[in-house]
């Protein structure tokens, strides 16, 4: 298995944020379903991107990347019956599974869904109850070692649907996709709060510039017209707050990083890093269209911080939280980090606490006691996981002595540059078993 010795370093220098993932998933499928073509600027071929194009092209659109944009060229129509299902292979991509899954019973396509880690163990029981009840038929076999094997066929019809919002945000974003295309007007109510809300505003929006109507009713209910045709643009990705925060908590950490790119005004919810390590005692600055975050002195009073509406960003944040000596931190809310590429509380409480940090694991969140440094000397597993890579990676150069992690390439799933960036800002490094 590959290695990466992390060296203890002085990161400084400025680093482009990549596009962010979650809008480039929203911006293929929406212009993959539009008449026409758009031209999609600032994307990455990152893995998850590209199962989500490989989806796409199943049913039927133009996707050809290129260095300056790529061009997406529509091609949905609904199927006549019969024809052999695509074939979907999502990878790790919980995205592309939830987005794609009720698109195509939308369009009248059979389709088989594939993939590998825990891509199985995710979640999908909103959406097979719901669908079977709306015309779906739905088969799931048993995949080894978690992976997933799913087979949909049918046609979806349009009417109400209610499901869970505290299971993932990504069963509303993919309904608000699909019933659009539906002949008549649906429904997408909420049994319960809904976390992660800034996602589906993201969705909403893209929806929107594509020339799609969705109208949310509260904080609970949407309404969807039916019969809507999406309406090809051009279109610029925005850069990452959830990459971004690994070398913003950099900063927090002593580094003297800026990162460019980003939208102050950004309806990310990832965007909630910068409140997080201001919370956390911490200065954030704007300066020439870059955000910088520099060590401020430690508050007197606990933080707690709630994962439910940012969970991508807390491996990060309780990194920093880990060396705010004096400061008891807890984080809330975290549970559905356990159903991620790897049970993400467990990782993380595991491998910080191996580096030195004071760190307990709760059901559905952690306690953190800050202290003035992490010793490393510890070889860590990065469980395939790209957020805890990249988590580890920023941890290991403040840490007073080496750190050994496994599995580098996992980072190529959402920020393929990661390392590059690393290296480019003074990250020390070597690798076994060839280049990271």
């Amino acid at each position: 298995m590959k290695e990466l010795v992390v060296q203890p370093s002085s990161l400084a220098g400025t680093v482009w944020a990549p596009p962010s993932k979650s809008l480039a998933h929203r911006a293929l499928i929406c212009a993959a379903l539009a008449a026409g073509t758009s031209r999609l600027r600032h994307m990455e071929a990152s893995d998850d991107i590209l199962a989500t194009a490989a989806g796409l092209r199943a049913l039927g659109a133009s996707i050809e990347p290129g260095p300056e944009f790529w061009t997406v060229t529509g091609g949905a129509q609904a199927a006549a019956d019969g024809g052999a299902p695509a074939q979907i292979d999502c990878g790790e991509s919980g995205s592309t599974l939830r987005f794609l899954l009720p698109l195509f019973p939308a369009l009248g396509r059979a389709a088989r869904f594939t993939g590998r880690g825990r891509l199985g163990l995710r979640p999908l029981a909103p959406y097979e109850e719901l669908l079977r009840a709306r015309g779906v038929r739905w088969r799931q076999e048993a995949g080894g070692g978690g992976g997933l094997d799913l087979h949909v066929s049918g046609r979806l019809t349009a009417g109400d649907f209610s499901l869970p919002g505290d299971v993932s945000s990504q069963f509303v974003s993919g309904l608000c996709f699909a019933l659009p295309l539906l002949a008549g007007p649906s429904v997408v109510r909420l049994t319960t709060e809904l976390e992660s809300a800034p996602y589906v505003d993201l969705t909403i929006r893209a929806l929107s510039d594509f020339g799609v109507r969705v109208r949310a009713r509260g904080e609970r209910e949407y309404a969807i017209p039916g019969g809507q045709s999406y309406q090809a643009r051009d279109a610029y990705i925005e850069g990452d707050y959830s990459q971004a925060a690994f070398f913003l908590v950099a900063g927090a950490l002593g580094a003297r990083v800026a990162v460019a790119g980003l939208d102050p005004d950004s309806r990310q919810g990832d965007r909630a890093i910068l409140g997080v390590l201001t919370r956390l005692g911490h200065k954030i600055s704007w300066q020439d269209g870059a955000v910088s975050c520099a060590a401020g002195p430690v508050p007197a009073a606990p933080a707690e911080i709630d994962a439910a509406p940012c969970p991508d960003i807390i491996p990060a944040v309780a990194l920093a939280a880990a060396l705010r000596p004096g400061l008891t931190t807890t984080i809330v809310r975290a549970g559905r980090l356990r159903l991620k590429e790897c049970d993400r509380l467990d990782a993380t409480v595991t491998a910080l606490r191996a580096l030195g940090a004071d760190i307990d694991e709760r059901k559905d969140g952690m306690v953190v006691r800050g202290v003035a440094r992490l010793r490393g000397g510890a070889r860590l597993s990065s469980r395939g996981d790209h957020r805890m890579m990249m988590t580890l990676a920023i941890a290991a150069a403040a840490a007073a002595e080496p750190v050994t992690l496994t599995d580098p390439d996992c980072v190529r799933k959402s920020y393929p540059g990661f390392f590059t960036d690393f290296a480019a800002l003074g990250g020390r490094m070597t690798v076994s078993g060839g280049a990271v």
